[in-house]
């Protein structure tokens, strides 16, 4: 603790330092890789903005999320139950109290959706991409720019842009570069990348990455492989670009605890894994016994008392894991067309395959064994297109562009048998083949029609942008087996969404910013979330009375520099309209309808603050601070069948679940010819995970986690070898004071009040090696 106050007070007062020189102007994304900043505060700017180069990943343990990264930005809350950000069911991202199925993603442009675990619409980042190919990150804290091929951004966006080939070769005409980590709960990852051609001419790159790791707690492993390329090809006046990515991605799951659990249980407890097939086959009967799982019973004599320190069947299961397959491919092209006029073009395809099982003890399975399989299946087949045509001309530049993308989505839940009491016979890394039966399985089809126009005028020191983006979605879905689901039509349309904003550079290295934008959100097309995740009868019944979620976000700063110095302040106010909630009416894993119901507004307000500071001889200090006041605005009426008022929940003026109102994040990071390093510590205030913020029904305000301050660390040394790059040895350790911690909340969705199993136990300390060579 006196480590991390030190590094919170160092870089508090760096960040007090004197504020009033030029700003460097932000690099071109595809620049950013060679930046020599590692974050740049979105110089010239209508709205609040900032962009992370690959160095931020890079000093990362390897294989890192890039969203671990964007930690460190201001009102940006990440959690992850693994050291790598990475494993994607407990990895949340919100921004200024939006969920992550509210912001906007893309990569390259191609849109990835809302990047939830059981995406219906894209893909997560750490499947599309490898992180050492990710060039920069860009964070929109409001909604984002218009241009964003995205239905979802309510409240942000992220823009991920891969790496040109060109940044690898530099004056060479053949690249290789190779990494290989090691380190606890053995944990192996290898990474090699190569490129050919010259820097500004044609060039490709392709690279392949393998990672393993057992889970740091329970039984199971973690691993995936994948495969990237990108081609650059100039031909006369055009550019073609083609980019293509596979990735399989195969991970065992940790055990969902609730606040009973952890104090009964501990934060090590699991599920049963592999490795205890018996105890779970054990506890399975008894359930079975008691009539806990409503199954019928297979072994009386396991009795009906529950082994040890178990009270429920819910406590721990056999198994579980997220099996992933994608395939993304694009190719675009960037044409000038005379002289004031730039065209561009890129049509992408998206497939995936992707299965989410459990081993539950609520369905027996035909063999004889109290358990089965159950799952949930994914099938995405993408394919879209978007452009833009920007002209210069005089203090102008107008751009107007368009997307257009064809979603065939299949979604179903199935059941598979466990072979014999003495055998599983199913092995949950792998994907389940011949289900004994299909609960329902439902095929949706969503066209989007997306445009935008923007005019961005220069006058003198001020710069103003104007301008729109309007869009109409259609989601349609059919049975193919009904199994009690949501079927029909439903539309979302809203052809003008507003955006303004100005920058005005007082000269000094001060400039101001102040913007508004209006966004919409289209309506989910899935079975396990939105409108069809209700019953037939509860979509009937409140089909008429939808209305898209929307949001309009004020905001208003200041950046500034002077010498070493480079920050940013700003402040917020978002009136988020027609919240939809989405209401489970059982456990996660029995995956019962929900309940859906419009329950009003959200306020949104707040400030934000970020510096750097840097030495001439290689020491950085960083830091950011946001206060994020998020309250819902009214009280959710729950109606019966006939639409009368059978009770109130009490949620006017209570704080947004999952919305800290306190964010903090500092680091000292040095950097020298041949050592470097950076120790950084991230703080997060408590956070709500019911709508009432209470735990009981008296009124107790206590339904929430505690805060958390975890460090990080990292050192490493170069060797110049005569190589291309120097030989880099890097050690990372991932929360260095072994805090035990509940990282991820909501991983089973919120109550309005109660304790909930839908909390993820943090990583314990994690210590990891990487050498690193570039040839």
């Amino acid at each position: 603790m006196r480590l991390g106050l030190i590094l919170l007070a160092g870089t508090a007062l760096s960040a007090s330092a004197p504020a009033l020189a030029q700003e460097q102007a932000a690099p071109a994304a595809e620049d950013a890789g060679t930046s020599p900043e590692i974050v740049v505060f979105g110089q010239g700017q209508t709205r609040q903005v900032q962009q992370l180069s690959n160095a931020d990943i890079a000093i990362l343990a390897a294989g890192s999320s890039p969203l671990k990264a964007v930690e460190k930005l201001p009102s940006v809350n990440f959690q992850s139950a693994d050291p790598f950000g990475a494993y994607e069911w407990s990895t949340r991202i919100t921004i200024r109290g939006f969920n992550q199925n509210q912001l906007g993603f893309t990569l390259d442009g191609i849109p990835l959706g809302d990047m939830s675990y059981g995406n219906y619409n894209g893909l997560h980042i750490s499947r599309a991409i490898s992180p050492e190919n990710i060039a920069s990150t860009t964070v929109s804290q409001g909604s984002g720019s218009i241009d964003t091929q995205s239905t979802n951004n309510l409240g942000g966006t992220l823009e991920f842009t891969s790496m040109d080939p060109a940044a690898m070769l530099g004056t060479a005409n053949q690249a290789l570069d190779f990494n290989a980590t090691a380190g606890s709960d053995n944990t192996y990852r290898g990474f090699v990348r190569g490129a050919i051609g010259k820097a500004d001419a044609a060039r490709i790159m392709a690279s392949f990455a393998y990672g393993t790791a057992d889970k740091w707690k329970g039984d199971g492993k973690q691993r995936q492989w994948a495969v990237n390329a990108k081609a650059i090809v100039p031909v006369g006046n055009v550019d073609f670009e083609g980019f293509f990515s596979h990735s399989d991605r195969a991970e065992q799951d940790y055990q969902d605890l609730s606040l009973e659990m952890i104090n009964r249980l501990g934060y090590d407890w699991d599920n049963f894994g592999p490795a205890n097939y018996q105890l779970a086959l054990q506890v399975a009967d008894i359930a079975a016994n008691r009539g806990d799982s409503g199954t019928t019973p297979l072994n009386p004599a396991a009795g009906t008392t529950y082994p040890g320190k178990i009270k429920s069947v819910d406590d721990a299961y056999y198994d579980a894991s997220g099996l992933r397959r994608d395939t993304l491919a694009s190719i675009g092209l960037k044409a000038p067309i005379g002289e004031n006029v730039t065209f561009k073009l890129k049509t992408y395809l998206h497939k995936n395959e992707g299965q989410g099982t459990w081993g539950t003890p609520y369905v027996n399975s035909p063999t004889g064994v109290p358990m089965a399989v159950r799952t949930t299946e994914y099938d995405i087949d993408r394919k879209g297109v978007f452009g833009s045509l920007a002209f210069d001309v005089a203090f102008n530049k107008l751009t107007a562009g368009a997307w257009y993308e064809n979603n065939d989505f299949e979604q179903a839940r199935r059941f598979y048998a466990y072979e014999s009491r003495s055998n599983p016979g199913r092995d949950h890394l792998k994907f389940m083949r011949n289900p004994f039966f299909t609960q329902w399985d439902i095929a949706f089809n969503t066209k989007t029609y997306q445009y935008f126009v923007e005019d961005e005028i220069k006058l003198g020191d001020a710069t103003i942008s104007l301008g729109w983006k309007g869009f109409k979605v259609d989601n349609k879905a059919r049975a193919i087996v009904a199994g009690g689901r949501t079927v029909g039509d439903l539309s979302t349309k809203d052809w003008f969404q507003p955006h303004a904003g100005v920058n005005y550079r007082f000269g000094g290295g001060v400039e101001a910013f102040a913007g508004f934008t209006q966004v919409t959100r289209a309506f989910a097309s899935a079975t396990t979330a939105g409108p069809f995740s209700s019953t037939q009868a509860g979509f009937d019944a409140i089909k008429p009375y939808l209305k898209p979620e929307q949001s309009d976000t004020y905001e208003l700063g200041l950046r500034v520099t002077e010498g070493a110095f480079r920050g940013v302040l700003g402040a917020y106010h978002v009136d988020f309209r027609n919240r939809l909630l989405t209401i489970p009416t059982s456990v996660g894993i029995v995956g019962a309808a929900n309940a859906l119901q419009n329950v009003g507004n959200v306020r949104a307000q707040g400030i934000e603050a970020s510096g750097e500071y840097k030495f001439d001889f290689g020491l950085s200090l960083f830091a950011s601070y946001s206060y994020n006041d998020n309250t819902y605005r009214d009280n959710v009426v729950v109606r019966d069948s006939a639409g009368n008022v059978t009770s109130t929940v009490l949620t006017r003026g209570k704080t947004v679940v999952d919305s800290p109102k306190h964010l903090a994040h500092a680091e000292i990071a040095y950097d020298s010819t041949s050592v470097f390093g950076r120790i950084s510590v991230n703080y997060m205030s408590k956070r709500y995970f019911t709508y009432t913020n209470d735990l009981v029904a008296a009124g107790d305000g206590k339904g929430f986690v505690p805060s958390r301050a975890l460090v990080d660390a990292a050192i490493g040394y170069r060797f110049d070898a005569g190589l291309r790059q120097p030989l880099e040895i890097q050690a990372n350790v991932t929360n260095l004071f072994d805090k035990r911690y509940i990282a991820t909340i909501g991983s089973n969705g919120f109550g309005n009040i109660g304790d909930n199993q839908t909390f993820l136990a943090g990583a314990p300390r994690q210590v990891f090696v990487t050498l690193k060579a570039g040839f």
